[in-house]
């Protein structure tokens, strides 16, 4: 099984926020590939289905960001599930402008709290993340939790909203010929 963890805040309060990216793009696949609906069971909120003869899963953690990588424990205990390949996580990135994005097989936290508490549970910075370009803050006062708590402009958004097709394709390609493929493929641009 494909896991694609998408990193997150629950509530409506969070919903329309820069940190959320990884949720909208979660909702994007779930409708590109016809899952349906994502139910609640405990800490996450998912919908399974199969891409291109492989069995997906989409996750959304709804432990707030912080504290995201608490519902793979689950996932580390099933046979046949590897980390390093079976595993992409979805996040948004300050260092990227919006409507950007790069796939990547490891790396670091970057100072996410959401890839640190992942980090954290996986013991390993080796699983793949695409990364949701969501701006830096536009002037020097601006901090940088209250920047990805804070909902991006209209056009930033549209901006990103544009490019979730090529994510799309990015996770499909990474999903069927590997990570190296789809970094060549996607990360040129």
């Amino acid at each position: 099984m494909k896991l694609i963890l998408a990193l997150g805040n629950p509530g409506d309060r969070y919903r329309d926020t820069r940190h959320n990216a990884g949720w909208w793009l979660a909702d994007h696949l779930a409708t590109r590939w016809s899952f349906g609906a994502f139910r609640q069971v405990g800490p996450e909120a998912s919908v399974d289905g199969r891409v291109q003869g492989h069995a997906v899963r989409i996750s959304k953690p709804m432990t707030y960001m912080n504290r995201s990588g608490q519902v793979l424990s689950r996932y580390l205990a099933v046979p046949d599930f590897s980390f390093e390949d079976d595993l992409l996580v979805a996040v948004d990135d300050t260092a990227l402008p919006p409507g950007r994005f790069r796939i990547k097989g490891r790396g670091s936290a970057g100072g996410h709290n959401g890839l640190q508490s992942i980090e954290e549970v996986l013991d390993s910075r080796e699983y793949s993340r695409l990364r949701v370009g969501v701006g830096s803050p536009t002037h020097p006062d601006i901090d940088l939790a209250d920047w990805v708590l804070g909902a991006p402009s209209s056009r930033d958004e549209e901006t990103i909203l544009e490019q979730f097709g090529r994510m799309a394709l990015a996770v499909e390609s990474w999903m069927t010929e590997g990570m190296e493929s789809a970094m060549n493929a996607f990360n040129s641009a």
